[in-house]
Order: structure tokens, then C-alpha cells, then sequence
């Protein structure tokens, strides 16, 4: 592989072979994407809604400790 590659001019080795790769594989490389990225934001909606039950929680209960035990 490295032989094929050596006698190519340097446009070819960095432009024109991740631009067909881009074109071939980009359709995989967007849907791979889009799944890391919602993925990410369902974490991160996951992570804000339990601290914020969390908050809620704490909230009520120091509240309602204060007026006495059960």
C-alpha cells in the first residue's frame, strides 16, 4: 500500500482520497454521527431531569422535616 501511494503527488494522498472517501462513507459517517450526537443529548436531558428530582426532593423533604417527624 505504501508503495502505491509513495509515487502519488501530495493532492492526491491529502485532497483526493478523504474527498472520495467523504463521498463514498458519508452517508455512514453522518448516521453514526447523529446517533453519537442524540445519544449525547439523551444523557445529557437524562442528567438534567434527575438532578433536577433530586433538587425537588431535597427541597420538600428538608421542608417537611423541619415540621416534625412521622
Amino acid at each position: 500500500m505504501r508503495e502505491i501511494f509513495a509515487g502519488l503527488p501530495w493532492w492526491v494522498k491529502w485532497i483526493a482520497v478523504p474527498v472520495i472517501a467523504l463521498l463514498v462513507f458519508g452517508g455512514l459517517i453522518v448516521s453514526v454521527v447523529q446517533v453519537v450526537v442524540g445519544l449525547l443529548f439523551k444523557a445529557l436531558v437524562f442528567v438534567a431531569l434527575v438532578g433536577g428530582l433530586i433538587y425537588v426532593v431535597k427541597k420538600f423533604t428538608a421542608g417537611s422535616s423541619s415540621r416534625g417527624d412521622w
